[in-house]
């Protein structure tokens, strides 16, 4: 008997996911508890396991192909079973018993569909995801002239792109330097009467050529990840009023303790290991900065999970170190080194990647000094780490060349005040320029 596995909620208010590859092959057979399919959500590729044992007998969807949380994911069944038209929950509400629309008095109601409707006759619009018909919109693309590829003739994103590749954009409209330039909406001039002439009218202002865009010019639709990072820091920098301020650190013995660290566990020390320790202490002193703005009330986290930004292919991820404060600096290294490489390769679980509590970015892992960090949502603070270089400093009058770090400190200034900054700020370049004192606790 076949059977379909819808896609499962599996956390952190999931609502659809992207198929990103198929584990198993239609007509193939699949154990049970054994991944089935690849499935990319806001911040994660995420295997997902077969419910059933049996023979694959379709996909709900193609790589590529976004459903809806309770949408069929896939069908499984005996060998010699034909798979059942897929439904959704969005069709299984439209193809019912027809109703009239509220308000109407007339016995000839309008109704929302009519019984002889089949799944497969469905409106376009009905038979496309809200991505899909939000990506049709934007481009001015008809539904019901695009034929559907998906299960049941559903259509796809991919449908949609086809078109818009296959479709010359609109040419611009004309443009006016005054009103007299408009084209006239005047009735038609009566048989016979002598016609007006209309003023000529001299622009001061140059012709402008026509804008195109160069044919060398592509569009490029944004990953899943892409889009999440983009929705995210809109709503950060719409929602927090940012304050940024800057400092520079003698890194001179925080990196000869790395490098002693190194050599005697003969392991890399990530930088982040010995930062996070250093802000550690900061953060107890200035709970503010390990917090969370909910409506009128600061809720201070006890927990220090901080995150640390990563650089991956597919952009950047913010991964997080559960319970920092009770790990040692090793501890730390090891799990800065687990936590980017699951970053780099997809492999981390959404719980890895979200509810960080404090943030620390190293832009100096790619030549950065300075920045204007931007502070993730739900949290109040983030720190940026530069690239250490040697610069000429001066010590009791004396000059020395050192290694310089850059250090910028993004805070929410709807609750922490200019200078609560600085003096969480200083309590930081304190503990990196003598890094004895947080490493004695």
């Amino acid at each position: 008997m076949a059977r379909e596995f819808r896609l499962p909620d599996i956390g952190e208010g999931l609502t659809e996911a992207e198929i990103v590859r198929w584990l198993v092959a239609e007509g193939e057979e699949v154990a049970a508890d054994q991944p089935i399919v690849e499935v990319e959500t806001d911040k994660a590729v995420v295997e997902i396991p077969s419910p059933y044992a049996g023979v694959v007998l379709s996909h709900g969807g193609a790589e590529g192909d976004v459903i809806a949380v309770g949408d069929v994911l896939v069908t499984i069944g005996e060998p010699g079973d034909a798979p059942e038209p897929l439904t959704t929950p969005s069709e299984e509400a439209v193809v019912r018993e027809p109703e009239p629309i509220v308000g109407t008095l007339s016995e000839e109601a309008e109704v929302l569909t009519s019984p002889s409707e089949e799944p497969g006759s469905l409106p376009a619009s009905l038979q496309a995801l809200p991505l899909v018909r939000k990506l049709a919109r934007d481009h001015g693309i008809d539904l019901d002239s695009v034929v559907g590829t998906g299960p049941g003739g559903r259509i796809t994103r991919a449908d949609v792109e086809a078109v818009i590749s296959q479709t010359a954009g609109p040419e611009p409209a004309p443009t006016f330097t005054s009103v007299e330039q408009a084209p006239s909406r005047a009735e038609p001039e009566d048989a016979g009467a002598e016609p007006i002439e209309e003023p000529v009218v001299v622009s001061d202002e140059p012709d402008e050529p026509a804008v195109s865009l160069p044919r060398s010019d592509e569009r490029r639709h944004m990953t899943r990840l892409r889009r999440t990072i983009a929705a995210n820091m809109a709503r950060s920098w719409a929602e927090i009023p940012h304050v940024t301020t800057f400092d520079d650190a003698d890194a001179t013995r925080l990196l000869g303790v790395r490098k002693a660290l190194g050599d005697r566990h003969g392991m890399k020390i990530p930088i982040e290991a010995l930062i996070i320790k250093a802000v550690l202490p900061a953060i107890d002193e200035f709970p503010e900065f390990n917090a969370e703005l909910d409506g009128d009330d600061l809720i201070l986290h006890s927990a220090r999970d901080v995150g640390i930004a990563v650089d991956t292919n597919d952009g950047l991820m913010v991964a997080v170190v559960r319970d920092a404060g009770s790990r040692s600096v090793l501890e730390l290294a090891r799990e800065i080194r687990r936590l980017g490489d699951g970053a780099r390769d997809r492999a981390l679980t959404p719980a890895e990647l979200t509810g960080q509590t404090f943030t620390v970015s190293n832009i100096g892992a790619v030549g950065g000094g300075h920045g204007t960090p931007i502070v993730p949502p739900g949290t109040t603070a983030i720190l940026s780490v530069g690239a250490a270089r040697l610069k000429p400093v001066v010590y009791d009058d004396d000059l020395a060349i050192a290694p310089v770090m850059p250090l910028s400190l993004s805070y929410d200034h709807r609750v922490i005040d200019g200078a609560v900054g600085r003096r969480f700020m200083a309590l930081v370049l304190e503990n990196i320029e003598e890094p004895a004192l947080f490493l004695a606790v």
